[in-house]
């Protein structure tokens, strides 16, 4: 896997400093290797429960649709890692990500903590969806008696630690609400998804 240049390394800091110790509650949530990749990409059917998550998530992210600078969306989201790339297993894209929502403790379908973007020739990207994302710390501190996140009944994956980004544990939901991943609409990695086109900001223009 490699992640590309990042120009956020304060966040990624930040980032680290609000994950702390797993704790027994990790053992329910979808473990990372189960759904790490799907080398093989079969065709993948949505269910009405999926639709409904997929159309939450585009109410809460339409406003980026027309967003096409590296420079991102505004609104607190910066890039950070570059642009994510699984080799053969497909990318994740470029994570827009907004600090705040991360650290908040909570996840609420309105306010994506990451808004995902595959890069595009010349500089440009597109929206392909959306990524829900707590460390397991502040998720505890705020619901310690809740047990894993869920996201409109849709379990978050969880990425214990060491991982290859080199965090804390944490959970996740990638939502790929404007591109369709044939591994389904909750993979980690998608496989339609490229980095090949990703320019670093300071170079984009």
């Amino acid at each position: 896997m490699h992640v590309g240049p990042s120009r956020a390394s304060l966040s990624y800091s930040l980032l680290t400093l609000v994950m702390f110790a797993a704790s027994p509650a990790l053992s329910h949530a979808q473990g990372h290797d189960g759904h790490a990749a799907g080398a093989i990409a079969q065709p993948h059917q949505s269910t009405r429960d999926e639709s409904a998550v997929i159309n939450a998530v585009r109410d809460a992210t339409a406003r980026f649709k027309n967003v096409t600078s590296v420079d991102g969306p505004g609104e607190g989201y910066a890039l950070n890692f570059g642009c994510v790339s699984g080799g053969d297993f497909g990318a994740m894209g470029l994570h827009y990500v907004n600090m705040e929502l991360v650290g908040d403790g909570d996840i609420d379908v309105r306010y994506p903590e990451i808004i995902l973007f595959e890069p595009q020739p010349h500089g440009r990207i597109r929206i392909t969806g959306a990524d829900y994302l707590v460390p397991v710390a502040a998720w505890e501190q705020k619901h310690k008696d809740e047990g894993p996140p869920m996201l409109n009944g849709q379990l978050f994956h969880l990425f214990e630690s060491p991982n290859r980004f080199g965090l804390d544990p944490f959970y996740t939901l990638h939502v790929w609400a404007w591109k369709e991943n044939p591994n389904g609409a909750f993979g980690n990695w998608n496989p339609d998804v490229s980095c090949e086109a990703f320019t670093p900001p300071d170079t984009a223009h």
